[in-house]
């Protein structure tokens, strides 16, 4: 153990989990790294220490009244840690469901987005397409003087039946008080009364045509209205010393003319200048929301639009699902709801109708025309059309099996009125550089920031905006800098992946420049390529130059050789980990005898590729104009019995591909699947698969009592084991007796969970363990019995290794849990509730499911980022695991950044060459080989760079570390 540093984060006796009464140091504004093989212990020190402590300090700091709010930390099992800052954690989870939330929100740059355009932005008349602005009594005398030329003679007027109507403003509020409405005649005494009002506030002379004329009486006014008529204010002569008392002119016309001031040459076909102080139209009076921040969030009622209050979409009538395969023909039933036997009368309809328009019934309706189709979803003439239809039910749906019915057709469509812009047509008239905010929002972050960085402004408005500014542009560049160009800012948030989630958190936090801080990332390089890998370290490294502590569970080969400080836990997973195997610096590490890591680093340990890679044969998928997303109309053949790996920068499209367009349409071919599916013409190969099965990293349960052993369904016989004791046969006990799942032998008080939660009403709930059966599950009559002198109980609180030892002379178990420890899971415990499990071990416990079916039947597995979480080492043993899939018939297609993965794959598609709408194109098909050879490819330029390392690096890195120690004399 290095001797602790005096500005460093001391931790001593850590006891959480599998830690072992460790004691470690963390460098006060450095880059830690901690790393080791999963299960080793990293997140318990990390998280369950670290973040544990810091956050718990911090909100033990705040008021009480502020600490019911927020999240109740325990403190964590250990003996002393001393100079922590207020810990934030930035894990590799996306746990936001709020429709609500986007990329633009999350990352605080929608914020100033809506200043900006409340500040600078320009309302341009959807009218006639001017631009609306406010004018003052100098704005408007600086324009006239301007527009006319000197010595031009001039009228200044305001309507005469100002304050006589109802006038009413952008917020449909009375702007005056109600004398009479426009619709109504206005009776002589009306006439004369408000002529009166005119002359008593001085107002004499009357402008009507090309016609003045003065009034001595009211009398004298003998028009039955007041259209056409202006009063008359002041007469001028365009010079500029005339500025001062037009200003003054104007303050009268904008004072007694409720807001509105006209100019009227004195020509013989004379020119108006209309001028408003209201926020309204010049040219034709239209009248607009003044902007303020509040008209541009799709959060405030006030700027929502209220079609879809705010969401961009509606629950509406689905098309997709009204007509789920276009494939079909009229006559087949292409109209889902028409071939019900209840709805034949629709159907003969229908028939009549394209007899009558001549629409043939016999071509598939994707092959039919624009027009033809549109007739028959809109209706034409007296033909209802599928609307129609829909319009009718809408008035039955009084009648309970008609709102079923009409259920099964709803979908979410797109607001009709926003157009999927969420904001109201008053906030949709506002452009900043031409964009309106919702087409700024619908931009890639990549080109959201060359729209700023190119936004050209007047010097009013720079000076107003250029703080805005300088904030969005960081940001955006932050986003860009974390691999993120692809996303747009009005991305839901609930659709990012754990790793796009966390990098946005990470954007965020450098965005806020906040200082004195510790962070804890988990693994932030999830999802990236390896091009982007450097701009991430370089953001890791600015943010602990602003004066952070950064902590960073990583596995990634740069991330630790770019750490100023390492933390290698284990040696191995579960008991046999939890321990500190080296603390220092790269090079320190590189020379530590022992460390898997290191070993890993050194090249005395490599993840190799097959020596001889499987060739593809004639079973293959045939994909044909895959046009979903960002996909480009592409064509693809992909071999089955292999393992395929689709790589790709970020955003290329790579799960577009594989899972909307080849996993959907598979599935929809097999009739297990209800979902949309990727554009695409064809897709053949189907018929080679019995079954299509998507492996992802959603949890193996929901609940506590799920649990790996129940996954893979080694539970059964485990109880069959204890039935089958002469104690459990004594007492008529049955293998349901040993479950938690079923009312028995579990506890009837948690119900086999071993804990209770403690509904709290207004603060959190709280989880206590079970009074009843301390946390055992189990009746006690049912814990009595035992097997090899372990009861049930204690049977699940072993790790995987030691079960397999334990109930080494029961095959049944043990060829199930052998699958657990090959896929590197050795080190969980049994009854584990899968609540605790990371995406990457749940991923793992259903890849050992698949291993322990062994059937031999010809399925296609399907696997996103398999190797999130894995050590080097435990990549391996991924590796060996689909090895063993496809010896047993499978076929995998795997979506990897991974270059281990890559140049271990038998086939490579590679999608690009960048994300976005610059990605969707196939770089490069082949063997990592052929891939590596080409130049376009980013993914093949670093597989060539992985490919061709040779032993001389090796040497290369033994030499500098033996320059190290003879440098440090070691």
């Amino acid at each position: 153990m290095q001797e602790m540093a005096q500005d460093a984060i001391i931790v001593r006796g850590a006891r959480v989990n599998n830690l072992k009464n460790i004691t470690f140091s963390i460098p006060i504004e450095r880059l830690t790294v901690v790393t080791g093989v999963s299960g080793s212990g990293k997140s318990s020190l990390a998280f369950d220490t670290i973040y544990a402590e810091g956050q718990r300090r911090y909100v033990e700091s705040l008021s009480a009244y502020a600490r019911q709010f927020l999240e109740r930390m325990d403190k964590p099992e250990v003996d002393e840690i001393s100079s922590i800052p207020p810990a934030i954690a930035i894990r590799q989870k996306n746990s936001t469901r709020n429709p609500r939330s986007t990329v633009g929100t999350q990352t605080e740059i929608y914020d100033y987005l809506r200043l900006l355009f409340a500040r600078v932005g320009t309302t341009i008349c959807r009218v006639c397409g001017r631009a609306v602005h406010r004018d003052s009594p100098e704005s408007a005398a600086a324009e006239t003087l301007s527009a006319l030329p000197e010595g031009t003679r001039f009228y200044v007027l305001f309507p005469a039946d100002a304050g006589l109507y109802l006038e009413e403003n952008g917020a449909n509020r009375p702007r005056a008080r109600k004398k009479v409405s426009r619709d109504e005649a206005l009776s002589a005494n009306a006439v004369k009364a408000h002529v009166m009002s005119l002359m008593q506030r001085g107002f004499t002379r009357f402008r009507r045509g090309a016609e003045t004329f003065e009034l001595r009486t009211p009398e004298d006014y003998n028009l039955p209205d007041f259209n056409g008529v202006y009063v008359l204010v002041d007469r001028l002569v365009a010079r500029a010393d005339a500025r001062g008392r037009l200003v003054d002119s104007l303050e009268t016309c904008f004072r007694e003319g409720h807001g509105t001031a006209i100019i009227e040459t004195v020509e013989p076909e004379p020119r108006f200048l209309r001028f408003s102080e209201r926020f309204e139209c010049k040219y034709d009076g239209t009248v607009y929301a003044q902007p303020e921040p509040r008209l541009f969030s799709f959060n405030n009622p006030y700027g929502a639009c209220p079609t879809c209050q705010g969401f961009g979409n509606i629950i509406g009538l689905d098309l997709n699902l009204v007509i789920p395969d276009p494939s079909l023909t009229l006559e087949q039933g292409a109209i889902e709801p028409w071939t019900k036997p209840q709805f034949d009368w629709a159907r003969d309809e229908l028939r009549r109708f394209c007899r009558a328009e001549k629409i043939p019934m016999n071509v598939p309706f994707n092959e039919l025309t624009r027009a033809q189709q549109r007739a028959i979803i809109e209706g034409k003439g007296e033909w209802g059309g599928v609307r129609g239809f829909f319009d009718w039910l809408e008035t039955k749906k009084y009648k309970l099996h008609v709102r079923v019915f009409l259920a099964k057709y709803r979908g979410y469509t797109v607001c009709p009125d926003c157009g999927g812009g969420r904001l109201r047509q008053e906030a949709r008239d506002v452009r900043v550089g031409g964009k309106t905010l919702p087409e700024v929002c619908a931009l890639s972050i990549k080109d959201a920031a060359a729209f700023f960085n190119s936004l050209q402004l007047t010097p009013e408005q720079s000076a107003i905006a250029e703080r805005l500014l300088l904030e969005i542009r960081s940001r955006l560049q932050f986003l860009i800098d974390v691999g993120l160009e692809y996303l747009t800012l009005d991305r839901l948030a609930s659709t990012l992946s754990g790793g796009e989630a966390q990098r946005i958190q990470l954007a965020t936090s450098l965005g806020s420049s906040l200082v004195g801080a510790l962070y804890v990332l988990d693994e932030p390089s999830i999802g990236l390529h390896p091009r982007d890998s450097q701009r991430l370290i370089r953001l890791l490294q600015n943010l602990r130059d602003l004066g952070n502590t950064v902590l960073v569970v990583e596995h990634d080969a740069e991330m630790i050789r770019a750490a100023d400080h390492i933390l290698d836990i284990g040696p191995a997973a579960g008991e046999l980990g939890g321990q500190i195997v080296y603390e220092g610096n790269y090079e320190g590490l590189l020379r530590h005898p022992t460390s898997l890591t290191a070993r890993y680093l050194r090249g005395d340990l490599e993840i190799k590729e097959p020596k001889q890679r499987k060739k593809p044969g004639k079973r293959k998928l045939q994909l044909r104009g895959a046009s979903e997303h960002n996909l480009k109309n592409i064509d693809l053949d992909i071999p089955l019995d292999l393992l395929v790996c689709v790589t790709g920068v970020s955003g290329s499209g790579k799960s577009t591909l594989v899972y909307d367009c080849i996993y959907a349409g598979l599935k929809k071919q097999r009739g297990e699947w209800q979902g949309p599916v990727g554009a695409f013409r064809r897709l053949d190969g189907g018929q080679y698969l019995d079954d299509v099965v998507m492996v992802d990293q959603s949890p193996i349960g929901r609940t506590p009592r799920s649990n790996p052993v129940t996954y893979i369904k080694a539970y059964d016989a485990i109880r069959e084991v204890f039935a089958a004791t002469r104690e459990a046969r004594a007492q008529g006990l049955d293998p349901a007796h040993f479950s938690f799942n079923v009312p028995g032998g579990r506890c009837d008080v948690c119900e086999g969970s071993g804990t209770v939660t403690i509904e709290m009403q207004f603060l959190a709930d709280v989880e206590l363990v079970c009074e009843e059966c301390k946390g055992t599950r189990f009746k006690q009559h049912i814990l009595d019995i035992r097997y090899r002198g372990k009861n049930i109980h204690e049977v699940l609180n072993m790790t995987v290794r030691e079960a397999l030892l334990f109930f080494r002379d029961v095959p049944k178990i043990t060829s199930r849990l052998r699958v657990l420890d090959e896929v590197g899971l050795g080190y969980l415990r049994l009854g584990q509730s899968a609540t605790t499990l990371s995406g990457g071990e749940a991923q793992r416990v259903k890849l050992a499911a698949h291993l322990a079916k062994k059937t031999g039947s010809h399925a296609l597995y399907i696997f996103d980022e398999p190797t999130t979480g894995l050590h080097f080492d435990d990549i391996n043993k991924l590796l060996h695991a689909f090895r063993s899939l496809i010896e047993a018939g499978g076929s995998l297609i795997v979506i990897e950044h991974n270059l281990d993965v890559i140049k271990a794959a038998d086939y490579i598609i590679d999608l690009g060459p960048e994300g976005g709408e610059a990605g969707g194109h196939v770089v490069a098909c082949g063997t990592p080989e052929e891939v590596a050879r080409v130049d376009r490819s980013h993914t093949g330029r670093f597989l060539r760079a992985h490919l061709a390392r040779v032993k001389a690096e090796f040497f290369e890195r033994r030499e500098r570390v033996d320059e190290f120690e003879e440098t440090h004399s070691i």
